[in-house]
């Protein structure tokens, strides 16, 4: 027994330790995915919790239990089909089979369709078994893909299964260029299409669908079921100058089968509508969809769905993105309202009248039975040309946004609500970003929250994919799959963000010193204030004031946190070194910036959506005072390095005088003695001219960075260190970037060797970068000087070589040239090859 303890103690430890392991949050990376990549599709089992994920000629299935050794089903392209894709003018990378569609049948199979290399198929999973379907050869056994699946991997595109029945939006040709809503399977006779028309589509990019089935409890008048279809496309009632794009709802009903002989395979029920994403009082309208979530705000009443959709602007150029609510009464409100039509005599949109009986567009219901229209081939031929004519609706669906980020670019969204069935207290956002990151947003009333701001992937990976399964969020990027934990308070692990999450029914307890929930309902006023007053902190709109400490010539970022759909405005001193980058204030400091910087936003108020001022953040911004290790050293060495120059720049003189002494004696000596000329033309006396007769001049950036590179080749390595010191000194900036963390931006580019020269000292560099157009100047002047004075005369310049003719030499100089050749070898500088590039020698 005391031998086997030991035993038990560790087994039951090694136990407990994998219980927390399972708790925590967990992300697959692709070395946990059997190096699988460009995931794109999920569908969830939500009663056994198995994940299947649909990638690049693979599909995987992963346990949301255990979310370890993922199952993996291998299903690629033919490498003669690969080439013939590739043929036809299509890349590599695109000539693979990437899986876009996961569809459960009912039956105990998926549904599974791919791009196939531009030729789209589908196929068969059998769950049990976790194969596809084999066909008597052997192979996959697949049908066609064409309007079930998109041609390309990146073309826009959604599908919905309902009732067994595929329900699709997207391409149905090679080149990408026809779109159609179809029903993809099915009788034959009852795939039906949109008709092809601008009128119906006009470039449209699919976002997402939604099956709405009518219970049979809510639905006296024996509605139809209803197939809702969410996209952007480029509007036509718009005559401007450039494309407007305008984020549309469409609906089909599920037993429409086509006219008789108008609209013949065609949708008899198509119609559509504009959704408005607009904040009035500012008057800005977001009119690109991004992401569509459906929701039931009551569990099993179809009439209290809503859709969650997620917008950005055409019309800016910075990342911009909000989040709009729809209820499924506006927009049926919408669609059982007037028509739009375009008249062609005036060319303006007008109300058409009159509307035929039976309406457009109408579900079968019992009236419509009972008045002997038993099913869409018995309608009139004058209310199909109508709604052929006019899908369009006149009223659009309106919402205000509920939130608005800027610099920020939302990719996917997930809408958890929380409280009781019968009285919800709100409702969190899981916002997925294009750069890997996963955002909590609580939305109580017309008040948003940032509560969580997680990185789950790398920057280069966006978000694509948010599944919400038994308290979990499952996200997915194109090359990896993450877990983390989606509701209850223990999400929120201090006072302040427990506070924030009030109106969610989370409550700080101080015993426990972690956040819990309750069913105490808050008190009046502002909830929030409240809860923060208890954390012994100031309340959300009176933070405390920051001190940060500046040097002159920094660049700062002040960062004011933007939740609200209203606008920011910054207090400052007054001067023009600022700039603001949405809600955040960019700052350049100088002694007319200092002070304070004091962030407000228009929130709206408690009950109402009349905005009310909100403090936001505050700072104070301090001159640093100069130290002798930062300021005084950064002088200190610009002295020294001068002192280094200015020897440095005499002792160049002093030694070209010495050889132009020289020189000037040995000619004389030699005078009248003719020898031919030979050595201008060798190797060796090209590698000491320059490149060109008339080099060009450097940038000012390069022209640093050269000139130091030639004083450390002719001075060996002693003024190595006093290159490096300039660059540290100018490009650090001393320690000014350590008084804020995370504020200071880039200030100035560098100059492409590392190291900033420009940042913070733009007196001193102006004075730097004059001393070394001087000392490349002076250097190459050396260089080429003395050649200048040893060649003959008679002799024709060569363009390669960039000689001139001394008028005051003879003819007969060659021993002298040689014997000068041999004293210019001896010296440092001329030991090592010059730095400029050789030309191509050409005759004149």
């Amino acid at each position: 027994m005391l031998t086997l303890l030991p035993v038990l103690c560790l087994l039951s430890g090694a136990s407990w330790a994998a219980t927390l392991g399972g708790l925590g949050d967990t992300i697959l990376g692709p070395d946990k995915l059997h190096d699988v990549a460009n995931f794109s599709t999920f569908l969830l089992d939500q009663s056994t919790g198995m994940l299947f994920l649909g990638a690049r000629d693979a599909i995987l299935a992963v346990d949301t239990k255990k979310l370890n050794q993922p199952r993996k089903i291998v299903w690629d392209v033919p490498e003669e089909k690969r080439r013939s894709c590739v043929a036809k003018g299509k890349t590599e990378v695109d000539c693979n089979n990437y899986i876009r569609l996961l569809e459960f049948l009912g039956d105990g199979r998926i549904y599974v369709c791919g791009t196939y290399a531009f030729d789209p198929q589908c196929a068969f999973l059998e769950l049990s078994s976790f194969t596809l379907e084999k066909a008597e050869d052997g192979g996959v056994k697949m049908e066609t893909g064409k309007g079930k699946c998109p041609f390309e991997p990146s073309q826009h595109y959604t599908a919905v299964m309902a009732a067994g029945t595929l329900y699709t939006a997207a391409t149905s040709n090679f080149l990408g260029t026809l779109f159609d809503i179809s029903r993809a399977t099915g009788a034959e006779q009852e795939r039906i299409r949109t008709e092809r028309s601008i009128n119906w589509l006009s470039d449209p990019e699919f976002v997402s669908s939604a099956f709405i089935k009518q219970s049979a409890d809510s639905n006296p008048t024996g509605d139809d079921d209803k197939i809702y279809f969410f996209f952007t496309e480029v509007a036509k009632e718009y005559d401007l100058y450039t494309k407007v794009k305008v984020p549309r709802v469409a609906r089909v009903c599920k037993s429409d089968i086509g006219g008789m002989k108008t609209l013949q395979r065609r949708w008899t029920t198509f119609l559509k509508a504009q959704l408005v994403c607009e904040d009035k009082p500012s008057g800005q309208r977001y009119n690109v969809l991004t992401d569509v979530f459906t929701a039931q705000h009551t569990p099993g009443d179809p009439s209290s769905t809503h859709f969650y959709g997620v917008f950005t602007s055409q019309w800016e150029r910075e990342e911009l993105s909000a989040v709009c609510v729809f209820s499924l009464s506006d927009i049926s409100k919408v669609m059982d309202g007037p028509f739009k039509e375009l008249k062609k005599t005036c060319e303006n949109w007008i109300n058409p009248e009159p509307v035929p009986t039976p309406r457009p567009g109408q579900c079968l219901n019992n009236a419509l039975k009972d008045e002997g229209f038993k099913s869409s081939l018995t309608l009139p031929d004058k209310v199909l040309t109508f709604v052929r004519d006019h899908p369009l609706m006149e009223n659009s669906v309106t919402a205000a946004p509920l939130l608005v980020r800027e610099g920020i670019r939302y990719t996917k969204l997930a809408v958890t609500q929380t409280g009781s069935r019968d009285q919800r207290r709100g409702a969190v956002l899981h916002l997925g970003t294009d750069r890997g990151e996963l955002h909590r947003v609580a939305v109580v009333d017309q008040n948003a929250t940032l509560l969580q701001e997680i990185p789950l992937f790398p920057s280069q990976e966006p978000v694509n994919n948010i599944l919400l399964h038994q308290g979990w969020a499952l996200v997915g990027s194109p090359l990896s799959l993450a877990r983390v934990q989606a509701e209850g308070c223990a999400l929120y692990p201090s006072c302040e963000v427990c506070a924030r999450a009030r109106g969610l029914g989370c409550v700080w307890s101080t015993e426990e010193e972690a956040c819990r929930p309750t069913t105490a309902e808050p008190g009046p006023g502002d909830m929030v204030d409240n809860a923060l007053k208890k954390c012994t902190i100031e309340g959300r709109c009176s933070p405390s004031i920051r001190e940060l400490r500046v040097s002159l010539g920094l660049r700062l970022l002040l960062p004011c946190v933007q939740l609200s759909p209203r606008p920011c405005s910054w207090e400052h001193p007054p001067h023009r070194h600022t700039r603001q980058h949405h809600s955040d204030l960019e700052v350049t400091v100088t002694e007319d910036s200092l002070g304070k910087y004091i962030c407000t936003c228009q929130e709206a108020g408690q009950g109402s959506r009349d905005p009310t001022p909100c403090r936001r953040a505050a700072y104070h911004l301090t001159l640093e005072a100069p130290s002798a290790g930062g300021t005084m050293a950064t002088a200190g060495g610009r002295h020294v390095l001068a002192i280094y120059i200015l020897f440095f720049i005499l002792g160049l003189l002093f030694g070209l005088f010495l050889l132009y002494f020289v020189s000037h004696r040995r000619s004389i000596a030699l005078q009248g003695h003719h020898l031919p000329d030979n050595s201008l033309s060798s190797e060796k006396g090209r590698d000491l001219l320059g490149s060109s007769a008339t080099p060009q001049s450097p940038s000012s950036a390069s022209l640093l960075s050269e000139g130091f590179r030639l004083t450390e080749k002719r001075n060996g390595t002693s003024n190595t260190n006093t290159t490096t010191t300039l660059l540290s000194n100018q490009g650090n900036g001393g320690h000014h970037g350590n008084s804020y963390s995370g504020t200071l931006i880039h200030s100035n580019p560098s100059n492409g060797h590392g190291n900033a020269l420009y940042a913070n000292c733009n007196t001193s560099n102006s004075g730097l970068k004059f001393t070394s157009e001087i000392l490349a100047a002076d250097l190459l002047d050396g260089r080429t000087g003395e050649r200048e004075r040893v060649r003959p005369e008679g002799v024709e310049r060569e363009s390669g070589e960039g000689d001139e003719v001394d008028e005051g030499l003879g003819d007969g100089l060659g021993d002298g040239i040689k014997g000068l050749e041999e004293e210019l070898a001896s010296f440092p500088m001329f030991k090592s090859p010059a730095p400029l590039a050789k030309c191509e020698e050409s005759s004149i």
